[in-house]
């Protein structure tokens, strides 16, 4: 009888500390994610884009040298460049002299050869070719060091405190010296603004293509944009100073999220890590989708247009992006351009919808102009001038 009393009291004392224990190990796990993921990645970071959360975090903020991510900031420039209406995608550049004589991973440019913008950028995405970078470089800017100097003021801009640049392709400065520097956070951050122009999916999510009319075989550096379900991007680095980068990004079931490992030891090691913290993300997040890609929103003035409203529409689908225990309800925010003045071009912004839960954000697009409407001739306006006129006159 003793003997039962004294195993009631041990299975109570254990039952007891269970209930002590337990929720301090799910608290420390749900603010420590490291307790549940191990990454062999000197540094890490797993990013949730629409809200800018850090999901996890190793090391996010060590200066670390990119290799080739460092073309993270080159694919930027151009597609921004290509936003502006500065270049096309169509424009054909000739490579320099310069330009072919890159070391490293490259399609062997050969002096005066002419490439499309387009092509470059296909080059650079998938294979990772040095020389495509720097005759990109040269097509935006004059030279590598003007486009250098716009990659560090846009470092600036975007607030990549750890982020040095001083060459276009991460490939270390031939007879020593300091290269490129950055960090996982940095890159993050980078990525989160590389993936507002989802033009570039065009390239960084294909697993092989090719060039000059199919004689050049491109195979996509990063292995997971095959192997791994929603992996559309977005590169990968090698040098022996830098270990194996890389730069991820999926999307399922209209979740995205962005990976970032840096030195890790080998290439399956780092597929490995990426793979490890997108599942985890994954695991984290849901969509609630809002509105469908080309849905339109509002509608706006134009001044002295042809036309004297022009549809605010959503130009890809937004969804919320919660956690996936999240309760509140998805708060839209509609800004919009009171007039825009014509001519208005199509898929010009005219102003944004932001999404938010308990105060947070969880989304946000912009709204473009659905047509182009041109400018009104002088008859036209005074014509629109009489039309109204007649119109109160006859009320």
């Amino acid at each position: 009888m003793k003997s039962n009393w004294k195993i009631a009291i041990v299975l109570f004392a254990v039952v007891l500390m269970m209930n002590l224990v337990s929720p301090a190990l799910v608290r420390a796990k749900a603010l420590n994610p490291d307790l549940q993921l191990k990454i062999d990645a000197h540094a890490a970071v797993l990013l949730e884009p629409s809200s800018g959360e850090i999901v996890f975090a190793k090391n996010p903020d060590l200066q670390l040298p990119p290799a080739s991510v460092t073309k993270l900031m080159v694919m930027l420039l151009v597609l921004e460049a290509v936003d502006r209406g500065d270049v096309k995608l169509t424009d054909v550049v000739a490579a320099s002299p310069e330009a072919c004589k890159m070391g490293g991973s490259q399609i062997w440019l050969e002096p005066g050869e002419q490439m499309t913008v387009s092509e470059l950028l296909k080059a650079v995405c998938i294979v990772s070719a040095n020389d495509a970078s720097y005759a990109l470089a040269e097509h935006i800017a004059g030279s590598e060091e003007n486009f250098i100097s716009l990659m560090n003021k846009r470092a600036k801009q975007l607030s990549l405190k750890s982020t040095v640049y001083v060459n276009t392709t991460g490939l270390d400065p031939d007879g020593g010296g300091a290269g490129n520097m950055t960090s996982a956070g940095d890159m993050a951050l980078l990525a989160r603004e590389v993936i507002k122009h989802p033009t570039v999916f065009r390239w960084t999510g294909v697993w092989i293509d090719s060039l000059r009319g199919g004689k050049s075989f491109l195979r996509n550096t990063n292995k997971l944009v095959r192997f791994y379900r929603g992996c559309d991007g977005l590169k990968t680095g090698y040098t022996a100073k830098a270990g194996f980068c890389l730069v991820a990004s999926a999307k399922r079931d209209g979740v995205r999220l962005v990976a970032v490992v840096m030195n890790s030891p080998t290439t399956d090691a780092r597929s490995k890590d990426i793979s490890k913290l997108l599942n985890y993300g994954f695991s984290k997040f849901k969509a609630v989708q809002i509105y469908q890609g080309g849905e339109t929103v509002s509608r706006v003035k134009v001044f002295r247009g042809t036309q004297p409203l022009v549809a605010a529409v959503v130009p890809r689908e937004l969804a919320a992006v919660l956690h996936r225990e999240a309760r509140g309800n998805v708060v839209k925010t509609i800004q919009l351009e009171r007039v825009v003045n014509a001519p208005v071009r199509k898929g010009q912004k005219i102003g944004q919808v932001l999404l938010s839960i308990d105060g947070k954000s969880c989304g946000q697009v912009d709204l473009v102009a659905a047509a182009d409407i041109k400018r009104a001739s002088v008859l036209q306006i005074w014509w629109e001038i009489f039309r109204r006129t007649i119109r109160i006159g006859v009320s």
